[in-house]
């Protein structure tokens, strides 16, 4: 108790996501998917995609891909968590399309390959390809700058400078 009323305060931790998707920039607000757009998983953006290859954003550990391979979260050795989540409505396709090339515990840095996915598929068969990147842990978060807006380069275009608290 002494050390957390008189020790100091841990080292501020500042993260920058690059494109994880070739595409364009949109903000939260513009996804087509409440969960989203009203930000109940946390803030972030989200990317129409140009193609179906999906790379890490920022360096850590794969904590979660899900068994249909829609979505994918990363947790940085800073603690920033970041989900990846392929389409709206994807999950019903069970998996369909989708294939994953990392598994949980991996640890990956930007521009690794995570997921590959059939574009025209998803546009067939789930409601749309946009796909939301979010910080699940938005409340770990003391500031978020948006770094780019209009088309990305997967693996190159930084997109968000996320301080932690």
């Amino acid at each position: 108790m002494l050390k957390k009323l008189f020790g100091k305060k841990d080292k501020v931790s500042e993260e920058v996501l690059v494109a994880p998707l070739n595409g364009k920039v949109l903000d939260l607000e513009e996804v087509p998917d409440p969960v989203f757009s009203q930000k109940m998983m946390g803030e972030g953006l989200a990317i129409e995609p140009a193609d179906g290859n999906v790379v890490a954003p920022i360096a850590g550990e794969i904590v979660q891909l899900f068994p249909t391979k829609h979505a994918i979260g990363i947790k940085t050795a800073g603690g920033l968590e970041v989900l990846i989540h392929i389409g709206l409505e994807t999950v019903s396709m069970e998996g369909d399309g989708f294939e994953g090339h990392v598994e949980v515990g991996d640890k990956v840095k930007p521009g690794d390959s995570l997921i590959t996915f059939d574009v025209d598929k998803v546009k067939e068969k789930a409601k749309s390809t946009i796909t939301p990147v979010i910080i699940t842990n938005s409340d770990e978060v003391e500031n978020m700058e948006r770094l780019n807006s209009g088309e990305t380069t997967k693996g190159e275009t930084e997109l968000l400078k996320v301080t932690l608290k």
